[in-house]
């Protein structure tokens, strides 16, 4: 069982930065893939970015925040972040991270395929 807390979330101008961070449970961190995604009002849950393979290695963005967020993980601290940058009004919408044993290269994108999700941070963008 893995437990996820995000924090870092808040009212931000468009054209600034954020960081979310999500802290996990368990001693076995690195070998989960951990992931964000968001839900805008009226929307449905879309994938944001990802952090997959051994040691999360591997690193997958949605088209519309590449170039702008970043994710990496501390193993260590058992932390995952997303460092957002240049955002936009558009990105306003819960933030949720996810952590699963069984995510590969063909199925981050479904939020079926990830296990556990955190109780989501709000991100309002101001225009």
């Amino acid at each position: 069982q893995v437990q996820l807390v995000e924090s870092g979330g808040g009212l931000v101008q468009a054209g600034g930065s954020l960081r979310l961070s999500c802290a996990a449970s368990g001693r076995t961190f690195s070998s989960y893939a951990m992931g964000w995604f968001r839900q805008a009002p009226g929307k449905e849950r879309e994938f944001v970015a990802a952090s997959i393979g051994w040691s999360g290695g591997i690193i997958f963005y949605a088209d519309s925040v590449k170039g702008r967020f970043t994710i990496y993980r501390d193993n260590a601290k058992n932390t995952m972040y997303l460092q957002m940058n240049i955002l936009k009004p558009e990105d306003t919408a819960v933030y949720y991270c996810a952590a699963g044993l069984r995510v590969g290269s063909s199925t981050y994108r479904s939020g079926s395929s990830w296990s556990y999700w955190g109780q989501g941070t709000q991100v309002t963008v101001s225009s």
